[in-house]
């Protein structure tokens, strides 16, 4: 499944628009703040383990009296946005909502007045003050629904109406290519026994790969201190998602004690430790194989967000870059090669490449 944006310590190719360096607005819940928007820029992501922060750092607002140093905040996902669209120009009218630039931020209002000299008079509902502003400070009000701008900008809806149905198109050609390629597999797996598949699928991916030295079966109750392993989750949206982590100890019969090695707790103090059900924990897969590249459709586990989600090569690019299709979520995602792996599952104790119907 495809990385996608959840309230959930694990964010996943949530959303495009908060990566860092991505220039955002910020809201407030502070009393006297509320219906202003801050403009910073997303410094990094903060893992937690009750929701998406990111580390923001705001353009006008500072941490010292001198002004030179900017403030910095962790805060929760719901409070950001990317920057509205702004038109050109607008002739505003009377009794449009608008965002009016006030003491460093944008403050939602009402068009109560336009004045003589071309400026225009707002009213702002939660102070009941009533100030003049120039056209150059006022915005059209738009809220961040679901993705995108509500009003869209004229023409933006036209445009977008028609990139939704050619990436509709696209998703589906590459979900039919997907399809084929695991029924193939299945009724290859179905008609050939397990030593004549290996061998003939290894004689067939031999040139592209190397083995390394074999590595020792591991089962699930040899889990031991400071063992490094992946853990899995059960929540909505993670499915088929893994994540690194360190077995501390035994917490039960089915149950262990892991921290992770890049999920942080929600106040960053420290690696966020879990106690997991021993069938969510699986040992860190081996790099038995070495892939000098992918190949069209190949089934792999892309790095992204903290963890490893698995998809299908769909296109392969220049430069040692792949797109990767994600069936579930029926997302198309650019990786590099450093970011992508092999599939494998871990069965029965060992270690196997569902693609290939080989155990390593």
């Amino acid at each position: 499944m495809a990385p996608k944006s959840s309230n959930s310590k694990r964010k996943t190719p949530q959303d495009l628009h908060f990566k860092s360096g991505s220039i955002v607005e910020v809201s407030s819940d502070d009393e006297g703040f509320r219906g202003s928007w801050y403009v910073g820029t997303i410094i990094r992501r903060a893992s937690s383990k009750n929701g998406n922060k990111y580390e923001v750092q705001y353009e006008k607002l500072f941490d010292d009296d001198a002004g030179k140093k900017p403030l910095r905040e962790i805060l929760d996902f719901v409070q950001l946005r990317p920057v509205p669209p702004r038109e050109k120009k607008r002739k505003f009218k009377f009794g449009e909502r608008v965002d009016a630039y006030h003491n460093d931020g944008w403050w939602e209002g009402s068009i109560t007045e336009e004045c003589e000299d071309g400026k225009f008079a707002v009213f702002f509902r939660g102070t009941r003050e009533q100030i003049v502003f120039g056209e150059e400070d006022l915005r059209l009000h738009r809220e961040w629904e679901n993705g995108e701008w509500q009003p869209p900008l004229e023409g933006v809806q036209e445009e977008k109406e028609e990139e939704e149905v050619k990436e509709r198109e696209k998703k589906d050609e590459a979900k039919d290519e997907v399809e084929a390629v695991i029924r193939k597999v299945v009724n290859s797996i179905e008609a050939m026994t397990e030593e004549k598949c290996s061998e003939e699928m290894l004689v067939e991916e031999a040139p592209r790969m190397k083995e390394v030295e074999p590595i020792e079966t591991v089962t699930e109750d040899k889990f031991s201190k400071g063992m490094l392993v992946e853990v899995s989750s059960d929540e909505e949206g993670f499915e088929g998602a893994w994540f690194a982590a360190t077995i501390i100890e035994a917490v039960g019969k089915d149950k262990y004690l892991i921290e992770y090695q890049s999920l942080r707790k929600e106040d960053d103090s420290d690696f966020l430790r879990e106690e997991i059900d021993t069938q969510n924990i699986r040992p860190y897969p081996p790099e038995t194989i070495v892939v000098d590249r992918f190949k069209l459709l190949d089934e792999v586990d892309a790095s992204y967000n903290d963890g490893w989600w698995v998809g299908v090569i769909a296109k392969v690019l220049a430069d040692s870059k792949y797109i990767v299709y994600f069936r579930d979520s029926e997302e198309e995602m650019m990786f590099r090669h450093s970011e992508l792996r092999l599939h494998q599952d871990w069965i029965g104790g060992e270690w196997i490449l569902p693609s290939l119907s080989v155990k390593l």
